[in-house]
């Protein structure tokens, strides 16, 4: 039950976290097309200083390198393979944003901005699991800023190799990797200066959680209930992303000989509601954004009752 509590617990404060963003926009002191400002202030510095701060956390060696491709590689097919299954079940309905929107929405996974504090107070005596969601992201963020944005926008011109690597989520790993490959940490026990540094990224990376919600905030009071609790196709795809994929993958999981704890920190990210960053590329990319949000809210309200009870299968696997 401690996993049940515990989800519950963290889920439920998240949520607290939207409300001041909601505050905001509806006393006007902050107006709504900003919000697509806060957007990219959460892709393009926020998220890779988390970056940096999950695999600044964990230790290198021969067996968590290979664990992380493992991950990587199994986390990535996954979500072409559902990607591609609804891109079939909707293409004739793709000139409709709301549907360009589900596709991308039954896979896409809050695996960093809720996953890592999530993960972190689950299992607190584990220093890798923040390192684990970071392969994770990495992984949707490849798919996110190509196939996912090609989805969205109808438009190849996202899907090539320049895409693929100029990206913040490969950027920010990129920088991470020889630190964490080396041993390296930017931390106080390398002088005054680099721990100054290290705190500031640890700072930075810990507000992606809180500004994630506060644009989730801003974003519900700019739309009206209807749009949110009203749509069948919400609903379809929030079930299928936290319900459905998760059990799929923990199935495919648990056939392969893979370790507890990386079959664990899959199984929860999977688990997590709908993806953030589906609202932040339609904000970004300037299409579905009302769509994207309320999907969005769905799954993260939802969450409270679907991770919680999805979590208390960790006392099983």
């Amino acid at each position: 039950m401690r996993e049940f509590t515990t989800t519950l617990i963290m889920v439920s404060i998240m949520l607290a976290y939207a409300v001041p963003g909601f505050v905001l926009v509806k006393c006007r002191a902050v107006r709504a097309e900003s919000i697509s400002a806060f957007s990219k202030m959460l892709m393009y510095v926020c998220q890779p200083a988390l970056t940096l701060y999950s695999f600044n956390k964990a230790d290198f060696s021969k067996k968590l390198g290979l664990n992380l491709l493992l991950f990587l590689a199994i986390i990535t097919i996954a979500q072409l393979v559902f990607l591609g299954i609804f891109y079939l079940i909707f293409r004739k309905r793709m000139q409709d944003v709301r549907y360009r929107i589900a596709t991308v929405a039954t896979t896409l996974s809050n695996c960093s901005f809720l996953g890592v504090p999530l993960l972190e107070a689950i299992f607190p005596d584990s220093p890798n699991v923040a390192v684990y969601s970071m392969m994770y992201f990495l992984s949707m963020n490849l798919l996110g800023w190509t196939l996912v944005s090609a989805v969205i926008t109808r438009d190849r011109k996202y899907i090539g190799i320049g895409k693929i690597l100029c990206n913040p989520a490969t950027i920010s790993i990129a920088i991470a990797l020889p630190f964490f490959l080396t041993g390296f940490k930017i931390g106080t026990q390398n002088g005054r200066l680099l721990g100054a540094v290290g705190d500031a990224v640890n700072l930075l990376g810990k507000m992606t959680t809180p500004l994630c919600m506060l644009v989730l905030g801003m974003r519900l009071a700019t739309m009206r209930w209807r749009s949110i609790f009203g749509s069948p196709l919400q609903y379809l795809s929030v079930g299928i992303n936290q319900i459905v994929f998760p059990l799929c993958v923990l199935g495919i999981l648990s056939v392969l000989p893979l370790g507890r704890e990386l079959v664990c920190c899959m199984f929860i990210m999977c688990a997590c509601p709908v993806a953030a960053v589906v609202q932040n590329y339609a904000e970004i990319l300037g299409e579905g954004q009302d769509a994207a949000a309320g999907t969005v809210l769905l799954g993260t309200l939802s969450a409270v009752v679907t991770l919680p009870i999805l979590a208390l299968l960790l006392q099983v696997i």
